[in-house]
C-alpha cells in the first residue's frame, strides 16, 4: 500500500509560510494532480513528499509510515524532474539502470527491467545513445523510464512536460495516460497546465497561496467550482466575471449589472434564499454564449465583435459588455466581421454566482 497522507503540513522559509497547515490524502493506485499558478506551493509539496525539502511541522505518511525524518532513498519513491536530470556521459541504458546498479541488483534483473520499460515507452532502439543525441521528447521518456525501472510504490512527476513544444506535450500526455492504465501505482503529478491536470488526473487538487482550494474530478471542479479562483483557473478560455446585484421582479430572482439583467433558476433562489440587493460576482463561461434566438427564460444580448481569433474548430471572440472586455467561444464556421453586432442567448442554468467579498460560490 502506498497511500500518501499529509497531516497539518507546514513549510516555512524564515517567516514566510509557503505551505500552511496542508491536509491531503492521496489514495493507493490513484493519479493525483496538484495544479495551480506559479508560487502556489505545489512543487514544494511534491518535494516534501520526496524528501527533497524538509517539513517545518506536521507529518507525511507513505503506506501508513511516517516518513518526514527519512532520507529520499528510504521512502520507496521515484521522481521525474522538469529538466530531465540525465547523466550526459552515460547512454540511455545506463541512465535508466543507474539506481538499480547502485542498489547492486543482478545484471540479469537490470537488463530485464530496462528492456521491459524501454519497450513500454518506445525507446528500445535508443538504449545505446547518449542524451545529447536525443530529442526533448526522447529525453523525457528516458527520464520517466529511469523512474519506472525502480518499480517504486510511488511515482512523483514535477512538471515533466513543461519543456516540450505543444505537439510533443499532447503526445506525451497520451503516453502518460496509457502508462497510467498499465501501472497500478500511486502517482502524484505537479503542473500549472490545466489541460494536463484535467486530462490526466483521477483527482485534481487546486492550490493557491499554499492552501487547497478544491479537490475532485475534472468534471466536479469544472461544473461546481467552490469559489471564484477555481472557476477562473479551470477552463480555457477562462470564465468571464461581472459585478452584479441580486433583485426580484414578479417573484423571479434576477441578477443585474452594467449592460445586463439576467433571470436565475428557481433552485438558485431557494438555495441562496433570495438575498435581494446583495452584491455578487457573476460568472459566465465563454462557451455559454449561444448564437441562437433566445427561447424560454433565456435573455438576448446584443454584443459587438471587437476581435476574433481562429483556433481550429473554435473561434474566440473578444467583445464588450457594459464597458468590460469579455470572451465568447463559437464554432469556427460562424461568419465573423469586425465591428459587427451579434445576438447571443444565455441560458440561466449556465450562470455562476459568487459572494462579492468572500468569493465563495453561492
Amino acid at each position: 500500500m502506498s497511500e500518501i497522507i499529509l497531516e497539518n503540513v507546514v513549510k516555512r522559509y524564515g517567516n514566510v509560510a509557503v505551505i500552511d497547515g496542508l491536509n491531503l490524502t492521496m489514495e493507493d493506485n490513484e493519479f493525483t494532480v496538484l495544479v495551480g499558478p506559479s508560487g502556489c506551493g505545489k512543487s514544494t509539496t511534491l518535494r516534501m513528499i520526496a524528501g527533497l525539502e524538509t517539513v517545518t511541522s506536521g507529518e507525511i505518511y507513505i503506506g501508513g509510515k511516517p516518513v518526514s525524518h527519512l532520507e529520499p532513498k528510504d521512502r520507496d519513491i521515484a521522481m521525474v524532474f522538469q529538466d530531465y536530470a540525465l547523466y550526459p556521459h552515460m547512454n540511455v541504458a545506463k541512465n535508466m539502470s543507474f539506481a538499480l546498479r547502485l542498489a547492486r541488483q543482478s545484471k540479469t534483473e537490470i537488463d530485464k527491467r530496462v528492456k521491459k520499460v524501454a519497450e513500454m515507452l518506445g525507446i528500445e532502439p535508443l538504449l545505446a545513445r547518449k542524451p545529447a543525441q536525443l530529442s526533448g521528447g526522447q529525453r523525457q521518456r528516458v527520464a520517466m523510464g529511469r523512474a519506472l525501472v525502480r518499480d517504486s510504490g510511488t511515482f512523483l512527476f514535477d512538471e515533466p512536460l513543461s519543456n516540450l513544444d505543444a505537439k510533443l506535450r499532447a503526445q506525451m500526455r497520451a503516453e502518460l495516460a496509457l502508462m497510467r492504465q498499465r501501472l497500478e501505482k500511486n502517482m502524484v503529478y505537479v503542473t500549472h497546465d490545466q489541460v494536463e491536470a484535467m486530462t490526466l488526473g483521477d483527482r485534481i487538487v487546486v492550490m493557491h497561496q499554499g492552501i487547497i482550494q478544491q479537490q475532485g474530478t475534472a468534471e466536479e471542479l469544472y461544473k461546481k467550482p467552490v469559489n471564484k479562483f477555481v472557476a477562473g483557473f479551470l477552463g480555457s478560455p477562462p470564465m468571464n466575471f461581472f459585478d452584479g446585484i441580486l433583485g426580484e421582479s414578479e417573484g423571479q430572482l434576477m441578477v443585474s449589472g452594467d449592460g445586463f439583467t439576467l433571470p436565475l433558476p428557481d433552485e438558485v433562489k431557494a438555495r441562496i434564499q433570495a438575498r435581494s440587493e446583495k452584491a455578487v460576482t457573476v460568472g459566465i463561461r465563454p462557451s455559454a454564449f449561444l448564437l441562437s434566438p433566445a427561447s424560454g427564460r433565456q435573455v438576448q444580448l446584443e454584443l459587438p465583435i471587437i476581435l476574433s481569433e481562429y483556433i481550429g474548430s473554435q473561434s474566440v471572440i473578444v467583445s464588450n459588455l457594459g464597458g468590460q472586455q469579455i470572451l465568447i467561444e463559437v464554432g469556427s464556421d460562424t461568419p465573423l466581421t469586425a465591428n459587427e453586432v451579434l445576438s447571443f442567448a444565455i441560458d440561466p442554468e449556465s450562470i455562476y454566482l459568487f459572494d462579492a467579498e468572500a468569493e465563495v460560490a453561492l
